[in-house]
C-alpha cells in the first residue's frame, strides 16, 4: 500500500507513521509534503498513490485549495485540530477524517473504512464548497441587548466574565453589574466566540478572562474560581473536563 502524508509538522507526521505501525498497517511511504505548493507539484509528477493522509492546515494555507486546482483521484484521509464547525461538516458529507491528536482506534477505524469502502475517491465539488465554508465560522457579535430597568441596554461582549441560567432566566454578569439576558443558554453561547467562551455546564458559560484559579474537584470534574461569582459556584461537568483542559490549552 503506497501513501503520501501532506503534513507540515514533522512531529505529527512522525506520530502518523508510529500509529500506522501499531496498527499494523502494511504501507510503503512515498513522501512527506508540507505546503499546497509543493503537493501541487508532487500530484503533477508522480503516479497517484493508493491513499493521502493529508493536514488541513499547511504552512502556505488549506489544503483543499490543492483540489480548486487540479483533480486528485487517490483516496484522502484529512487529519484536523479545527473546531466544530468543521467537524460538522465533515460528518455531514460523509468525508473521512481524524481529529488531532489521533488516537490508535479511529485509526484503525478509518483504515477499516478505506479498505472495505467501495465509494468513488474523487472528492464531489460542492463538498469541497462546503467544507471550506466551514472554516470560516460565522462572525461573532461584539454587542449584547439586555435588560436594564423598564428598557434595554447593550453592553459589550468582551465585558462578560460570565453567564449563568437560574430559573429558566439567564443572566449575563460584568465586573459592575449583572443582565437578565433575553435569549436561552442555547441561543446565547451558539452567538459567541467560543475561543473566548466556554460552556463549563448547562447552566453556565465562562469568559477565559474571568478565570482566575483552578481545582481538582470531585468525580474527576474542575472547579473553578471566576472575577465577581455572586454566591455561583462553578463547576465543569464531568463530560466536559477534557474538553475544557483542551480549551484552557493544558
Amino acid at each position: 500500500m503506497k501513501i503520501l502524508i501532506i503534513e507540515d509538522e514533522p512531529r505529527a507526521a512522525s506520530q502518523l507513521q508510529g500509529l500506522l505501525k501499531a496498527c499494523n498497517f502494511d504501507y510503503e511511504l512515498l513522501d512527506i509534503i508540507d505546503t499546497v505548493e509543493s503537493a501541487l507539484l508532487w500530484f503533477q509528477k508522480n503516479t497517484t498513490p493508493d491513499l493521502v493522509f493529508m493536514d488541513i492546515q499547511l504552512a502556505d494555507g488549506l489544503s483543499f485549495e490543492i483540489f480548486q486546482k487540479i483533480e486528485v483521484e487517490a483516496p484522502i484521509i484529512f487529519t484536523t485540530a479545527f473546531d466544530q464547525y468543521a467537524i460538522q461538516a465533515f460528518k455531514v458529507n460523509s468525508v473521512d477524517y481524524l481529529l488531532k491528536p489521533i488516537q490508535k482506534n479511529d485509526l484503525n477505524d478509518a483504515l477499516d473504512k478505506f479498505l472495505k469502502s467501495n465509494q468513488p475517491t474523487a472528492i464531489n465539488p460542492s463538498i469541497l464548497k462546503q467544507l471550506l465554508g466551514s472554516m470560516q465560522p460565522p462572525t461573532k457579535r461584539e454587542g449584547l441587548l439586555v435588560k436594564e430597568g423598564g428598557g434595554f441596554v447593550q453592553i459589550k461582549i468582551s465585558d462578560l466574565l460570565y453567564c449563568y441560567s437560574e430559573d429558566s432566566i439567564t443572566f449575563g454578569v460584568t465586573s459592575k453589574k449583572r443582565f437578565i439576558i433575553n435569549e436561552t443558554m442555547d441561543e446565547l453561547f451558539d452567538s459567541l466566540d467560543q475561543n473566548i467562551f466556554f460552556r463549563i455546564n448547562r447552566g453556565q458559560i465562562v469568559a477565559k478572562s474571568s478565570i482566575q484559579k483552578m481545582y481538582p474537584y470531585f468525580n474527576h470534574r474542575v472547579k473553578l474560581s471566576v472575577s465577581n461569582p455572586r454566591d455561583q459556584e462553578f463547576i465543569v461537568s464531568r463530560p466536559k473536563t477534557g474538553d475544557f483542559k483542551k480549551w484552557m490549552n493544558l
